[in-house]
């Protein structure tokens, strides 16, 4: 067991030497509230494209298809610095028992899983996640002291993948590991240790407090987006990836060191040139566990986003899938690398992920961080920047296309950027009169940015009264959430459902954000943060390609993209 995750093979030694006592998770001194007070910019970096798109394969004989599923997992995995393939049948059960598996959710989060669309598809949400622990020879080799071993580890990278239910474009979003959030109480699934909520913590706490389906929780609180599985990989899987994909090209623009340095102890130890060079093992480790030479958290993310698009750039490459000695050495280290909530616990249903991300071009890979604010109780700290976080998980929730090359189908069934077509309820029963369906309004707007819009429950309590809803009232109770939720009873079946389409039809809500609840007594509207103003819904759902540039975003196509150092680390 690793992090309270089962796996039949361990991770094997990775070459380095030890690090010093002073090198803490991902990131360097991660808990030295000294460090970087009040540094959270950073330059945003040049986009392009390169418009490269891969061939779809076609209907080939069962083996064929095995081996093309197997070399195609490399690119799922490739995303949380992983890479899978391999041949044979006892290879391939090999490969199963590499695999450490847990369980999806340990925490309380009713987001609810989209509706699919008019040709059964949804979208894929899959949760990366780095952990800092220090439980195997391997990783504490590479960092740490002896007494960190059996310590909880920390999610200290996090990242969300989307992939649109057209799959034609990708979107990933990283949250900074010292971002302040409410967590759900949570329940480790190995030893049954119950955790509770808090309202005050840092993101990177989660995997402490539950394992990765706590972490995954979390974020389904925080965003309101459902979130399919998780994947997760330690320092030594870093190092052994890093070599067994032949190395990642990563570009600086002056020659860089990462150090201690007077009054700021720690740092990665990266020391590289200035320009393009790849980087191999322990050096690409360094490379992700940058902080202070990259300015900050932020730039650090900025820095592993480069770092995947070119990897998965090289994983697309001729050279990987034409290589077999290759393609054999990533299967064995990724599998061997790579935890995953237990639904996608093989080799095959790894590959069959996979083959729905192949055919999304680099220029249609968009990278971003969740804007953020510093913690006015805690410099050090980040919280959700208002209207730009929201905006973020709107589009992910509409499945709404971070870039601008085409049109990404909305969870509503329309595009992106359009006015959903979803109030007209399907044929059941209809709708009771308006002015007899009790309909409470709920303030959710603090969810995301901690600030609620005051009277916001009591205006759109009004708006349904002004449309003959005429029971309709706001709750004197608010739930902060990050995306609004249009509730019914599911004791009323059909007729509740009805009478919510009703509500939603006023509202110009979709469908997808209406659904079936236990756990209200009647209609309920939850307000959340992607609408704080306004009483038409369809007005808030964002363009394709309006990421906020608070986002920093980077396109996957982008082989120019090159991180300023931060002066003290030049040498």
């Amino acid at each position: 067991m690793r992090d309270g995750v089962t796996r039949q093979d361990g991770t094997g030694e990775a070459a380095g030497s030890p690090a010093g006592p002073d090198d803490h998770g991902w990131d360097d001194s991660l808990y030295n509230d000294r460090a970087v007070a009040g540094r959270h910019t950073l330059p945003q970096q040049a986009d392009g494209q390169d418009g490269a798109s891969l061939r779809r394969a076609g209907e080939r004989a069962p083996r064929s298809r095995r081996r093309r599923i197997l070399r195609w997992a490399a690119i799922t995995v490739s995303l949380t610095i992983l890479g899978t393939a391999g041949a044979g049948w006892a290879y391939y059960q090999h490969l199963n028992g590499n695999l450490g598996k847990g369980e999806r959710s340990s925490g309380g989060s009713d987001v609810a899983k989209p509706k699919a669309d008019s040709k059964g598809q949804t979208p894929i949400n899959i949760l990366l996640i780095g952990s800092d622990s220090r439980n195997s020879a391997a990783d504490l080799k590479l960092g740490g002291s002896k007494q960190s071993v059996g310590a909880k580890p920390l999610a200290d990278v996090q990242m969300l993948v989307h992939l649109s239910a057209d799959r034609r474009n990708m979107s990933v979003v990283s949250i900074s590991r010292d971002t302040r959030v409410h967590i759900p109480e949570c329940e480790d699934p190995k030893t049954h240790q119950k955790y509770a909520a808090t309202t005050n913590s840092i993101i990177n706490e989660t995997l402490g407090r539950g394992g990765p389906g706590c972490t995954l929780d979390t974020w389904q609180n925080l965003t309101g987006v459902y979130i399919d599985h998780w994947m997760m990989i330690d320092f030594a899987g870093v190092v052994q990836m890093a070599d067994a994909v032949g190395g990642v090209e990563v570009c600086v623009k002056q020659p860089v060191w990462d150090r201690p340095l007077p009054g700021v102890p720690g740092g990665s130890g990266l020391k590289i040139k200035a320009g393009k060079q790849k980087v191999y093992g322990r050096t690409a480790l360094q490379w992700l566990r940058t902080r202070h030479a990259f300015f900050d958290d932020l730039g650090r993310a900025q820095a592993q986003h480069m770092y995947l698009n070119s990897m998965i750039r090289q994983l697309k490459s001729r050279y990987v899938f034409t290589d077999t000695g290759r393609l054999l050495g990533l299967a064995e280290t990724a599998t061997s690398a790579l935890d995953v909530s237990e639904e996608i616990g093989t080799v095959r249903k790894l590959g069959d992920l996979a083959m729905q991300l192949k055919s999304v071009p680099s220029n249609r890979i968009t990278m971003t961080t969740m804007p953020v604010v510093q913690d006015q109780q805690n410099l050090n700290h980040l919280v959700p920047k208002g209207a730009d976080a929201a905006r973020i998980w709107s589009m992910i929730r509409n499945d709404i296309s971070f870039d601008a090359n085409g049109k990404a189908k909305t969870a509503t069934g329309g595009t992106s950027g359009a006015t959903p077509t979803s109030s007209a309820a399907p044929p059941g029963p209809s709708a009771a009169p308006a002015a007899t369906i009790p309909v409470s309004v709920v303030n959710g707007t603090a969810g995301g940015s901690g600030i609620p819009v005051s009277g916001r429950a009591g205006a759109l309590a009004k708006t349904l009264a002004d449309a003959g809803f005429s029971k309709a009232a706001a709750s004197p109770t608010q739930q902060p959430s990050a995306g609004t939720v249009l509730s019914y009873p599911a004791k009323d079946g059909g007729q509740g459902k009805a009478d919510a389409l009703a509500v939603a039809a006023i509202l110009k809500l979709p469908k997808n954000v209406v659904k079936k609840s236990v756990q209200v007594s009647s209609i309920t509207l939850l307000v959340g943060a992607d609408w704080r103003a306004g009483t038409d819904y369809s007005k808030t759902l964002p363009s394709a390609g309006s990421v906020p540039s608070s986002a920093r975003a980077i396109n996957g196509s982008d082989k120019n993209a090159c991180m300023d150092v931060y002066k003290p680390y030049v040498w």
